[in-house]
């Protein structure tokens, strides 16, 4: 999702027909005969509200209705040649107040089109969401250790189920329904009140994961679509996205090693990391400026943070490993936020992502990654990330599944790891392109206008870049 600094998870050749298809659809088609549009509380920029009322769960139409907010953002030019909706990911980033906030990164688009988006689903008063909301107190907590036996494993649910039911017993219906499909479906709603013939959506982020099921839900209801700085929730194989999410942190090690290799200041750091990273498994290294201690995975965690960073970072991470491997990991402290990796409360993680149901499953996960990624082993990784999702009185109610065949050509972006992700899933969708941005990041929409010129013609024109763009 978009923040005050940085955007907070197939290449082939675009085919002529596509170039030359309409723009937009009819203005005549686009009425929106639902939504009564006022202006929003607040505004500064001229954006207008409207409440939708959608089921709060899906599989009953006719049942209790939950409020949805939309923002719009009208066109500038002489007429709108349509809506592109748009949400920042998060998952529950305030649609209407990141735009309000970010008004001018949109303004060369709405020179054609209008800009809609909304507050998604759960994510009320605590998100400065306007949609209806769980009453839950959301927290972050650290991420918890791998259980040691199933005892441990135990435990650990047990552990879930209790954060979980503190939120769940407040609104249990919604609570069960808070899914990327659950989003996908809202998305629907919108594009049907709007008047809308098709949808335009871009989508940042964990946003990217709404694309994908929208994608698969209504593949009929696709005119355009921008995956930008996503993950896949479009594998047939679980075990192999897993594997490509390790592969994807392991290079931004290497970069890290390369770059000490060349900078002549650090050679011996990336070969003293394995053997911290050990070290620290048995033994937690404290942190003595934060009074903390930091286990391996811990230090693998924070370290990506840094490398992730690029050039940037790569000088901090040298000094926090030096300083490690002398007893004291403070440099890996964060300047702001928890002391230690962390995650909030998964009531839409938690649904979309396959869970470990057992010990042996999870060890068996470990030790395949940890091979695949001897330097990064399963740090930011979802094996790590669905830790807090065992035990959850949900089931897991939208797994990734591959996308349909029929979709119209789609466009991604990202930066390091998150344009090769992109990249992965839309080879399922032929004529579809991904561009790359050979450096650190998350996303490339706020921060890249060469990305950004893609992205608008691509809303307003239908027209690909080529399948090797780089910005």
């Amino acid at each position: 999702m978009f923040k005050p600094v940085v955007l907070s998870l197939a290449l082939t050749l675009l085919t002529s027909g596509l170039q030359t298809q309409q723009a937009a659809p009819a203005l005549a088609a686009r009425q929106s005969p639902t939504l009564t549009w006022a202006a929003c509380p607040n505004d500064k920029v001229g954006m207008t509200c409207a409440d939708l009322q959608v089921p709060a769960d899906w599989q009953k139409p006719d049942g209790r209705k939950i409020t949805l907010k939309l923002g719009r953002l009208k066109a500038t030019g002489t007429s709108s040649e349509g809506s592109v909706l748009i949400a920042y990911g998060g998952p529950g980033g305030p649609g209407i107040a990141l735009t309000q906030t970010y008004a001018d990164l949109w303004a060369k688009l709405r020179e054609r089109m209008d800009i809609v988006t909304w507050d998604t689903r759960g994510y009320g008063e605590q998100f400065g969401g306007l949609s209806t909301g769980l009453a839950c107190t959301w927290t972050r907590v650290p991420l918890p250790d791998f259980p040691e036996d199933d005892a441990d494993f135990g435990r650990l649910s047990d552990t879930n189920r209790g954060y979980a039911e503190a939120c769940r017993n407040k609104d249990p219906e919604l609570f069960a329904n808070m899914s990327s499909a659950d989003n996908a479906r809202d998305m629907e709603a919108i594009r049907k009140a709007l008047g809308e013939a098709k949808l335009n959506f871009y989508g940042a982020s964990y946003a990217g994961i709404y694309a994908q099921d929208y994608a698969r839900l209504f593949p009929g209801q696709v005119r355009t679509m921008v995956l930008d700085g996503t993950i896949s929730h479009s594998g047939a194989d679980w075990t192999a996205d897993m594997a490509d999410m390790a592969k994807d942190n392991e290079t931004s090690f290497t970069r890290f090693s390369t770059w000490c290799a060349g900078a002549g200041k650090c050679q011996e750091v990336p070969a003293q990391w394995r053997g911290l990273v050990a070290k620290a498994d048995r033994s937690p290294i404290p942190a003595k400026s934060a009074g903390i201690a930091y286990t391996g995975r811990d230090l693998q965690s924070l370290a990506l943070g840094f490398a992730q960073q690029g050039p940037d970072g790569y000088p901090k991470l040298a000094t926090a490993i030096r300083k490690a491997v002398q007893g004291d990991a403070s440099g890996f402290v964060p300047a702001r936020g928890s002391r230690y990796p962390d995650q909030s409360t998964g009531v839409t993680e938690c649904t979309d992502w396959p869970r470990p149901a057992s010990r042996a499953e999870l060890n068996k996960t470990i030790a395949r990654l940890r091979k695949i990624a001897p330097n990064a082993g399963t740090a930011n990784t979802l094996t790590t990330g669905t830790l807090g999702c065992i035990g959850w009185p949900v089931s897991v109610t939208n797994p990734p599944a591959p996308l349909p065949k029929g979709l119209p050509p789609m466009l991604g972006a990202g930066a390091w790891r998150e344009s090769d992700a992109v990249a992965r899933i839309l080879t399922q969708v032929p004529g579809s392109a991904t561009i790359h941005h050979d450096g650190p990041g998350h996303t490339l929409y706020a921060f890249n206008e060469c990305a950004r010129t893609h992205i608008i013609r691509y809303f307003t024109d239908r027209t690909l870049p080529s399948e090797s763009t780089k910005c």
